[in-house]
């Protein structure tokens, strides 16, 4: 088994970070093996160099070696790219075509951004994984095919799989080792090294003299953050040997390389929300009309009551909840819940007759100085009110009764609500 510093030179790895050095140790252990890798980390770390190292020290170092970019291929040809298709599968399938999966039989196949499969290929993928077995495109034919999986990502596999972008099957199946590449910002002491060398190899490309760094600059490469990571620092090592014609740079001259990214320094966010936490002034309006439509609702359930029965004491016996609901604690502040039943003046009703000429009833009008006004019910409110509980539901993760309690109902309205909106 060869040394990691012997691995490094000859895939020309450069830096003596801890993290860096395990996951070199990892891809020399498990080269010996069929299983499944998945390397991760972010873009620009150098996840295409572990696959290369496991296969170069694997059984299979004679069969074949594809690189495939899953983000790079369009979702409609990818099947066939990866499968292979069968004449006439597909317009413009003029002919027969072997896919990598057939090509790379007995051989190694590195799946980089294999976070970017469109999910039906992923079931494709599930099976070649679990028997080695694939069909081509437009065939009934089952191939077989023994080829080792390495597969890279720099997206959060977690996060993809709760938002259902990524089978959680699958992932299982690819990350039977999981080799993680750390980022630039974490190997502090191989920036400045890893500098050098782009500069040296610049330097013998363009045949120019070699940059050198001040100690100003130092500390500002160290300093900065590299989101882009290795490929950001060679870009920026290649741009200041092209175009400084003094070959020594200081923090001013590199400054103008660095793009500004923002401060660098930790922030405390806090994503979680209170409670009955609104986003905007408006979602609150919302919230005071659907409130203001239910008590409204329940007056007319009372009113409703009142006119049926005639005994105000009858209906406050049997709506005790909703009067409750609608007025408050009867020592809320000395405000009783409901008026003594000798204050109320019940409206009679004339009752309809069948009689051959209309009966005229003289009432004196008692609310002459009420204004009429016409109840206009817009469809808005109906959509706001979807709304509302949509956005309700989303806080509390679909949980009813925290959802019910803050917007102010009871758990079985909420739930006819939710069958009424089709949620």
């Amino acid at each position: 088994m060869e040394s990691i510093q012997a691995i490094k030179q000859r895939f020309g790895i450069i830096g003596n970070d801890p993290k860096l050095n395990r996951a070199i140790e990892k891809a020399i252990q498990v080269a010996a093996t069929d299983i499944s890798v998945l390397v991760t980390g972010e873009s620009g770390v150098g996840k295409e160099s572990v696959p290369k190292i496991i296969h170069q020290l694997s059984h299979r170092k004679h069969g074949k070696y594809i690189a495939v970019n899953c983000g790079a291929i369009p979702e409609g040809t990818i099947d066939s790219e990866l499968f292979g298709h069968e004449k006439g599968a597909f317009t413009g399938a003029t002919q027969t075509r072997s896919g990598y999966f057939e090509v790379a039989d007995g051989g190694t196949i590195f799946l980089d951004e294999v976070g970017e499969l469109p999910l039906t290929t992923q079931v494709r993928l599930l099976r070649v994984l679990e028997n080695g077995e694939f069909i081509k495109v437009g065939s009934s034919k089952v191939q077989k095919t023994n080829v080792r999986i390495v597969a890279a990502t720099n997206v959060n596999m977690f996060e993809a799989i709760k938002r259902e972008k990524f089978r959680e099957d699958l992932y299982y199946r690819l990350s039977t080792i999981e080799i993680n590449l750390p980022a630039l910002r974490e190997r502090k002491e191989d920036i400045h090294l890893l500098f050098r060398k782009f500069a040296s190899d610049f330097a013998l490309k363009y045949k120019m003299p070699t940059i050198k760094l001040t100690d100003d600059a130092i500390a500002l490469l160290l300093k900065y953050r590299w989101n882009g990571n290795i490929r950001q620092l060679r870009n920026v090592a290649e741009q200041v040997s092209v175009l400084e014609h003094n070959r020594t740079i200081n923090a001013v001259t590199l400054q103008h390389y660095l793009p500004h990214t923002g401060s660098n320094l930790p922030a405390v966010v806090n994503n979680a929300k209170s409670e009955g936490d609104f986003s905007s002034e408006r979602e609150i309006l919302y919230k005071v009309l659907f409130d203001m439509k239910s008590d409204l609702n329940d007056l007319k359930k009372l009113t409703m009551e009142l006119m049926k029965k005639g005994s105000v004491s009858d209906v406050q016996k049997e709506n005790e909840h909703l009067i409750q609901k609608i007025y408050g604690d009867s020592d809320n502040g000395g405000f009783e819940t409901t008026p003594a039943v000798d204050d109320l003046e019940v409206l009679s009703i004339p009752q309809h007759t069948e009689t051959s000429e209309p009966t005229t009833v003289d009432v004196e009008d008692k609310y002459h100085f009420a204004e009429e006004i016409e109840e206009e019910e817009t469809l808005s409110l109906h959509d706001k009110e979807l709304e509302l509980i949509k956005k309700s539901l989303e806080r509390h993760n679909g949980k009813r009764k925290l959802a019910a309690a803050e917007l102010g109902i009871s758990e079985r309205t909420l739930y006819r609500k939710i069958k009424q909106y089709d949620l």
